[in-house]
C-alpha cells in the first residue's frame, strides 16, 4: 500500500534534559556513544570532560546525573562515572522491555495513522534506507531515532513518548555493533511501517515482536562468537 503524502508535524524527544553548559556535555557524550568514539564500560573523567567541552565541573556533574537517569551512564558509588555496560542478563532484560514498548508503539501508530502522516513516515524510511549501506553507525542511529519519532507522533500516546527514549536499547546498539544487525533492523522497520500504513494494528504488533526477536538472535550469535 503506498504511503500518502502530507505535512510532517514537528516532534522532539520529550523528557528533562539539561540546559546551558551541562547540555553541551550531555549531547556531546550521546553523540560520542552513537558514533563509537565512546564505548560501554568507558570511564568518564570529570576534569577531562570539563576541559574538552570548555565547561565547569558542576556542568559535567549535572550532565552525568541526566545521563544516568536516561540509562547511559553508571554512577556507582566510590567509582568514576562510566558509560553503562550491560551484562548478558541485563541485555536480554532491556530487550524484553523494548519488545513490550515497541509493540505498544507500533500498535498505537497503526491505530492512529492518517493520510496526513504519510510524508512523515515515508521520509523516515527513506533516511533509514539511505543510512543503512554507508557503514556509518551514527547516521543509521539518527535515522532509527527519526523512525521511532514518527511512530510515536502518529500513535499519539504521550506516556509512550515520555518513556520510550529511556529504554537502554541505545546501549545495546553501542555494545553490539554489527552490520548484519543494521540490515535486519532496516527490513524490520519497513515491515512495521507497512502494517502501520495498512492500519493493521495486529500486524504492526507482530512485526514489532519479530523485530526484537531478530535482534535477540543476532546478539546471541555475537555473544557465542565472543564469550
Amino acid at each position: 500500500m503506498p504511503i500518502a503524502a502530507g505535512p510532517s508535524p514537528a516532534f522532539h524527544w520529550p523528557g528533562p534534559e539539561p540546559a546551558g553548559a551541562a547540555r553541551r556535555v550531555y549531547l556531546g557524550i550521546l553523540q560520542d556513544l552513537e558514533s563509537g568514539r565512546m564505548v560501554p564500560g568507558q570511564r568518564l573523567i570529570e576534569t577531562d570532560l570539563a576541559t574538552r567541552f570548555e565547561v565547569g565541573r558542576n556542568a559535567v556533574r549535572e550532565a552525568m546525573q541526566h545521563l544516568a537517569v536516561r540509562g547511559v551512564v553508571d554512577l556507582s558509588p566510590n567509582r568514576s562515572p562510566a558509560i553503562r555496560r550491560l551484562d548478558p542478563a541485563e541485555t536480554f532484560e532491556v530487550l524484553d522491555v523494548a519488545e513490550s514498548m515497541t509493540r505498544l508503539v507500533a500498535r498505537a501508530a497503526a491505530k492512529g495513522f492518517r493520510d496526513e502522516h504519510g510524508t512523515l513516515l515515508s521520509t523516515a524510511l527513506d533516511e533509514l534506507a539511505a543510512a543503512a549501506p554507508d557503514g556509518e553507525a551514527a547516521a543509521f542511529s539518527r535515522a532509527r531515532r527519526g523512525f521511532y519519532r514518527a511512530l510515536l507522533l502518529i500513535g499519539g500516546n504521550r506516556e509512550a513518548q515520555r518513556l520510550f527514549p529511556a529504554i537502554g536499547i541505545h546501549i545495546i546498539h553501542a555494545q553490539y555493533p554489527s552490520p548484519r544487525l543494521r540490515g535486519i533492523r532496516l527490513a524490520d522497520y519497513q515491515a512495521i511501517a507497512r502494517a502501520v500504513v495498512a492500519r493493521d494494528a495486529d500486524a504492526a504488533e507482530r512485526a514489532a515482536t519479530g523485530h526484537v526477536d531478530n535482534v535477540r538472535a543476532v546478539i546471541r550469535a555475537l555473544m557465542a562468537a565472543d564469550p
